[in-house]
């Protein structure tokens, strides 16, 4: 393991309006932001159609580079955006599941991130728009998320595929690359996860000292997303929490985690687990950063890093 400490169907292309360069804001103020974030959007107490609206206003304001051409299409039955900016290399491609505790969130979150990856790793970036607990619980993203692999495996060989997710996306990234192991599948190139969510049965409220310094993620918002994904019961299945899976057999993993995030742990243990059962991983750790802060390129320094080093990660994986 190496480790770090860091600082189809149906296609309706169009070009994303023009933005002005990323401007990149004192780490303070985004801090205060991802604060508000939690406070205004992922308050539990909120309806789940309000947070989603609420969570879909503030990312509209992300800062798109120029040149990026968002793409809407249908693959098995599922709606996706593809995001490409620049050059692409033929057949490359970044499956990305975003995150939301499996309940809010959307394709759109993920197009600052999406874009910068593909203009420094010559990929393309589909996130598909998967179904969201609590009206449609497990499996049904995890299935919406193995259609739209299917379809891209239609298109290029595995190896060129490398499956990605970030938060709640993280812990479906992994259930769908351990799914295809299981079950004696060719597996992706590789499996990047940002701030990934693994293991839903953890008690959040252990670790008072990340509680504290958790800027947008609460223990009672995790506990609400769980109950909505899967029943309390199901919660240590592997099948809904991979942490407690098996992780021998798996392709190469890029984990990164802020210090200061209520799901560093999950992150820790997982590089962990699977450099034990001989993976090839990378781990990286950013001190004092927040919850999905790579997801904030051009805007937070380490967020750049982050996406720097996952389009590393897809160049080495995929060899393209």
């Amino acid at each position: 393991m190496t480790a770090r400490d860091g600082s189809a169907r149906g296609l309706l292309s169009r070009v994303t309006p023009s933005r002005a360069a990323a401007l990149r804001l004192p780490p303070g103020l985004m801090r205060l932001g991802a604060r508000q974030i939690g406070r205004h959007v992922l308050d539990p107490g909120l309806p789940w159609e309000l947070q989603r609206r609420r969570l879909d206003q503030v990312v509209r304001g992300w800062p798109i580079p120029r040149g990026t051409i968002v793409t809407g299409r249908v693959l098995n039955g599922v709606r996706a955006e593809v995001v490409t900016a620049g050059g692409v290399c033929a057949e490359r491609s970044v499956l990305h599941l975003h995150g939301g505790g499996y309940c809010i969130g959307s394709p759109r979150m993920m197009r600052t991130w999406a874009a910068h990856l593909s203009a420094q790793a010559a990929c393309r970036v589909v996130v598909p728009d998967y179904r969201l607990a609590p009206a449609h619980p497990h499996p049904a993203g995890l299935d919406d998320a193995g259609a739209v692999l299917d379809a891209l495996l239609g298109e290029g060989p595995p190896a060129s595929i490398v499956v990605s997710g970030d938060s709640a996306g993280g812990g479906l990234a992994l259930l769908l690359v351990l799914a295809r192991r299981d079950a004696g599948e060719t597996l992706p190139a590789g499996c990047m996860l940002a701030s990934p969510w693994l293991d839903v049965s953890r008690n959040h409220r252990a670790v008072p000292g990340l509680v504290r310094r958790e800027l947008m993620l609460s223990p009672g918002w995790l506990e609400a997303c769980a109950l909505a994904y899967a029943p309390r019961a199901a919660w240590v299945d592997p099948s809904v929490s991979p942490l407690l899976a098996g992780h021998a057999g798996l392709p190469p993993l890029l984990l990164q985690a802020g210090s200061h995030e209520l799901l560093a742990p999950d992150a820790e243990r997982l590089a962990g687990s699977a450099s034990a059962a001989g993976v090839d991983v990378t781990y990286t750790r950013w001190p004092g950063m927040w919850h999905d802060f790579m997801l904030q390129p051009g805007l937070v320094t380490a967020a750049d890093s982050a996406v720097a080093q996952s389009a590393w990660f897809v160049a080495a994986v995929t060899g393209c």
